[in-house]
């Protein structure tokens, strides 16, 4: 029987400094290991942004992380964004604040829900996340696991334009129900600087009950702790209250109230970004970037992985029964044919000469000779016997 017994470290006071060692261990420093590890290592993180083009996507990005990823993006016209097909792009850019240190990869659809006819446009999209998830589970299955990258997407911001009846469109249910099995979905209401307050409220409420209604899955923050202080409580039953979130960007510095704010100007006011009153860009940037960062990539890893390597891999289970029969059939037994009437006359007159050539091999008496020169009368599976040897005494 064993005793489990439980012991409490705990740093000395100064007036006895003989007991250092007996009542500190040290293992209250793991913490700060695990920080100067993860801070010199760096961290990654994928964002994907989903939505018909000229919501503001590219202003949003550059106003959340304040770096401008579209430098030598090319403007293109209506009716070449009518012919365009979704694309997928990739921007990385390498951050670093207060000596930690982001990779940070935006992951562009141009082109989506341009079309006339936008049925199935969504599928580029699927098909990417599914290589991502593929090429990291044949990373992490292959031999040098060490420096392994993780190009999963982590999040992905979609934004839901503002339509006349304030319901969701086919394309963004049937978007969203094709990726919220596999990626974080956050929807944001793009452009609210259009709606005054009470209509997004009501609009918000509208979009809540239509994913339940369509049976999607978004992103859900986790439940808080018991042992969290109040702030972080009441932030967090904000964060749920606000969803979808409804942003507006701006890469403009106005000046409103003598001071210098990141907004719009139009003639009847200023709208302030970072001011939650007005939208809820603050809101989303602490969820995405201050509190929920590692929860989201969590998620990607525990939920969204864990399910998709078996529907991206599906004949691994097939390999592995065809490798279990092999194990109990290692060799396998093939049937010789059976020989007709004329090859049975033939062997049975090679067998009758060679006989003969043994016997006076054996007259010879050179019997090492013979045993390695002799291999005749030996029948193959084809049916015939190989040519025998004469003895060159």
């Amino acid at each position: 029987m064993s005793t489990g017994l439980r012991y409490k470290s705990k740093l000395a006071t100064p007036g006895e400094p003989g007991d250092v060692d007996k009542q500190y261990v040290g293992f209250a420093t793991l913490p700060n290991q695990v920080h100067r590890k993860s801070v010199k290592k760096g961290f990654d993180f994928t964002l994907m942004v989903a939505g018909e083009s000229g919501l503001g996507k590219s202003t949003l990005v550059h106003s959340l992380f304040l770096t401008d990823l579209y430098k030598e993006r090319k403007l293109l016209s209506a009716e070449e964004r009518i012919s365009q097909t979704v694309e997928i792009l990739k921007h990385t850019v390498d951050i670093e604040e207060k000596g930690v240190k982001l990779k940070l990869t935006i992951v562009d659809t141009p082109g989506f829900g341009d079309a006339v006819n936008n049925s199935e446009c969504w599928k580029p999209v699927t098909d990417y996340v599914d290589q991502q998830f593929e090429q990291y589970f044949r990373d992490e299955s292959g031999l040098n696991r060490k420096n392994i990258q993780d190009n999963r997407v982590h999040c992905c911001l979609y934004f839901i334009s503002l339509s006349g009846t304030g319901r969701l469109r086919p394309v963004d249910v049937g978007f969203m129900k094709a990726l919220h099995e596999k990626v974080n979905i956050v929807p944001l209401i793009a452009k609210a600087d259009c709606l005054v307050p009470g209509e997004i409220r009501k609009l918000k409420e509208r979009i809540r009950e239509e994913i339940d209604k369509f049976g999607i899955h978004v992103y859900q923050f986790p439940e808080c702790d018991s042992d969290e202080d109040e702030d972080f409580k009441q932030q967090d039953r904000e964060l749920k209250e606000s969803a979808p979130f409804a942003v507006i960007g701006s890469n403009t510095v106005v000046e409103a109230k003598g001071q210098r704010v990141r907004g719009r100007l139009y003639p009847w006011g200023i709208v302030e970004v970072e001011n939650q009153a007005h939208c809820d860009f603050v809101k989303l940037r602490n969820m995405l970037i201050r509190t929920h960062m590692h929860d989201l990539k969590d998620v990607t890893c525990d939920v969204h992985y864990e399910k998709l390597p078996r529907a991206v891999h599906p004949a691994d289970d097939q390999v592995k029964l065809t490798q279990d029969s092999r194990m109990e059939s290692p060799i396998p037994i093939l049937p010789l044919p059976t020989p007709d009437a004329e090859t049975e006359k033939l062997i049975r007159m090679k067998d009758e000469e060679v006989g003969g050539e043994q016997g006076r091999m054996g007259r010879c008496g050179r019997a090492g000779r013979t045993a390695r020169t002799w291999g005749v009368g030996v029948r193959t599976a084809w049916g015939q016997s190989e040519p025998h040897r004469r003895c060159l005494c």
